[in-house]
């Protein structure tokens, strides 16, 4: 039997009477009702396609074949709880092995990069037997109420900071404490970690785990300075903790020269755990958590069992060995690598003809695009991100959104499969949108300067 066809005004008047309104809608204002996909590209119930800059979920391009034909072939053969002995679970691990350092050899499956983090807690805790827990400003690590205790973008909003958080500093070249004319802002923010390591000790608790996204995300898009991790790493050690590196948003090839986002902190730095998630099905809920055998083995030595109903199961498990597949088949690595950076080419030629665009940064296909209002005092152009977001989506059917402490930075973690020509359009529509502003703009110092014979005190507009 066929599914209901709804009309986009029916879907929307059931959504808000039946749907929690937290879980908000991309361009709530004027929804797009999305009904089918494929590779970087959704398409609305009229048939209009969109250009997807932001599913970095559907990591190799919505609806691949090869990863629909994995999961429905499984599907029809044999899917059962992790705890019946079966093949894909194992030789998914070693394929997962084979892409990250020999140290990280031991794997749990789950089904969301929250239930990743929440056990990686969870491990470090049992391993260390401390409690208090080291994270980055700005941090976001997932929904589960452990994990908005540890995410200082969500706790802020709500209950505020435990006695067990610790909040180091975010590691921003371009506008934190710490900026690009330093001569070691690495070392520098690296340090600013082994202080807070000793305040917490002056106060007789004890570290047992620092958590960092490889490359902050909802801190906007934030390239870690080098050396960081490896000296951070240290000092948390050194004080019997563990470093856990958060890959749910970076993982899978994303950077395009390495596997890892951690990787870029030099061949010589090992995470203690690594969780990751979105891209990891493609679409299909499925997570992981990579560990050492020591840690894994005091987590077993607690003789609480802990298993996962569906986390690791066959189905999942054959997406995952699918997904892994066409990363390699189709050098997705290689293409983030050069989409990548034309992509910063041509963003970076645009910043030398806008005023309003302060930094372009990232790696591979994970880029942003900061807007300020003032290139000097670095102030944030909230609104103006907005209205470029708005307008991608209404005149030209581009898909990106914003991210950042002030929601100022224009994101871009498109499907592995985003084009030469896709970055093209990109570009020359900001262009086009931001060139459209400047004039509008100066039309209305015009206005307002003909009218009142000054525009020093104008609304921003």
């Amino acid at each position: 039997m066929a599914l209901e066809k709804l009309r986009k005004e029916e879907t929307l008047a059931m959504r808000k009477r039946l749907i929690g309104q937290s879980l908000r809608l991309f361009y709530s204002e004027d929804p797009v009702k999305i009904v089918r996909a494929r590779g970087q590209y959704l398409f609305d119930e009229s048939g209009k396609r969109y250009l997807d800059c932001i599913s970095n979920v559907h990591h190799v391009g919505h609806c691949h074949p090869r990863i629909t034909k994995a999961a429905a072939a499984q599907m029809e053969l044999l899917n059962t709880n992790s705890r019946f002995l079966h093949d894909n679970i194992v030789l998914y691990a070693d394929r997962l092995a084979a892409t990250l350092p020999e140290r990280l050899c031991v794997f749990y499956f789950v089904n969301s990069g929250s239930e990743a983090n929440d056990l990686a807690l969870r491990l470090s805790r049992q391993y260390t037997q401390h409690e208090d827990v080291i994270v980055i400003d700005h941090a976001y690590h997932g929904h589960l109420m452990s994990l908005i205790d540890i995410s200082p973008y969500k706790f802020r909003k709500l209950a505020g900071q435990k006695e067990w958080v610790h909040v180091a500093p975010l590691p921003d070249t371009y506008r934190g404490i710490y900026q690009e004319g330093h001569p070691n802002p690495g070392q520098a923010y690296a340090d600013t970690v082994k202080d807070l390591i000793e305040e917490v000790h002056s106060k007789g608790r004890k570290i047992s785990a620092f958590f960092a996204e490889s490359l902050p995300s909802v801190g906007g898009q934030i390239i870690l300075p080098q050396g960081y991790s490896k000296k951070v790493a240290e000092y948390v050690r050194s004080a019997g903790g563990v470093f856990v590196a958060d890959e749910v948003q970076t993982g899978f090839g994303r950077v395009g020269n390495h596997f890892w986002a951690f990787q870029l902190q030099g061949e010589d730095f090992c995470p203690d755990i690594v969780t990751m998630g979105k891209p990891m099905g493609n679409g299909h809920p499925l997570a992981c958590v990579a560990t050492t055998a020591e840690i894994a083995r005091a987590f077993t030595d607690n003789g609480v069992e802990y298993f996962n109903t569906f986390g690791g199961n066959p189905v999942s498990c054959a997406i995952g060995m699918a997904v892994l597949d066409v990363i390699e088949e189709e050098d997705l690595r290689g293409n983030a690598i050069r989409v990548g950076a034309h992509l910063k080419d041509l963003l970076a030629k645009l910043q030398t003809r806008h005023e309003i665009i302060g930094d372009i940064r990232g790696v591979g296909l994970f880029v942003g695009l900061e807007l300020v209002t003032d290139k000097e005092k670095k102030t944030p152009a909230t609104e103006r991100a907005a209205w470029v977001v708005k307008r991608l989506k209404e005149e030209h059917q581009i898909c990106v959104s914003t991210d950042g402490p002030w929601e100022s930075v224009v994101k871009f973690k498109p499907p592995m499969c985003f084009s030469m020509e896709d970055a093209e359009l990109v570009v020359q529509c900001i262009d086009g949108i931001l060139t459209g502003y400047l004039n509008f703009n100066t039309n209305q110092q015009h206005v307002h300067k003909t009218q009142y014979g000054s525009c020093k005190h104008l609304p921003d507009h």
